[in-house]
């Protein structure tokens, strides 16, 4: 989880209602995502894989790879994201050395959760 006051200006939020879609699988990459306040949904093939919530963190794998988007994420609630281009991203890992570390911790987390799914 990444702490949320780490993004305090309201400027910089998106807002999503309920079922809408935040970015479908296929889409290019440009941005990860930091929840601020309510809950989200990632799909992969059409199953659910995930849910997150205030602090969750989606779309790092694509932005770092500057490849097509692996998954759908959508909003479960009306939530607020913060959205983070590759610039920001940079900034964030150079001067927020926990920041880094917590989304490593979240990539091998998810790796560890899919390779058990396909054991």
């Amino acid at each position: 989880m990444i702490p949320t006051h780490l993004f305090t200006n309201p400027a910089e939020f998106e807002s999503y209602q309920a079922g809408q879609v935040i970015f479908a699988e296929g889409d290019p990459a440009g941005k990860m995502y930091v929840v601020s306040e309510g809950e989200v949904e990632i799909y992969v093939h059409g199953h659910l894989v995930e849910t997150l919530g205030a602090g969750g963190v989606f779309g790092e794998m694509a932005l770092i790879e500057q490849r097509a988007r692996s998954a759908k994420v959508v909003a479960k609630t009306h939530c607020k994201v913060v959205p983070i281009d590759e610039k920001r991203f940079a900034f964030l890992v150079q001067n927020t050395p926990f920041f880094s570390l917590t989304i490593m911790k979240i990539m091998a987390d998810r790796l560890r959760r899919t390779d058990a799914l396909i054991d």
